[in-house]
């Protein structure tokens, strides 16, 4: 994780999540600055915390990692089954 900060627990836990997910392969390290800031802005609106440009932050930074639907289909990602 990025020095500069003390991280929770919750938020290493939140960044091993992210960057195992499906969208983290096609990210490379430009991406750190990105996924900090949605871990520390998810953090925040889930402490209660967090002002209404931090929620619409929140959603930017989604968006530009993938991670919602609209996006995926934005950047013509597709998960593809696993075969089970």
């Amino acid at each position: 994780m990025p020095p500069g900060r003390e991280w929770t627990v919750a938020e290493a836990t939140r960044w091993r999540e992210l960057w195992q997910s499906p969208q983290a392969t096609q990210w490379d390290d430009t991406a750190r600055g990105t996924v900090a800031v949605l871990v520390v802005y998810e953090s925040a609106i889930l402490a209660g915390e967090a002002s209404a440009w931090m929620a619409q932050e929140a959603r930017y930074a989604s968006e530009a990692l993938g991670l919602t639907p609209k996006a995926m289909a934005a950047l013509g990602w597709r998960i593809a089954e696993s075969a089970e």
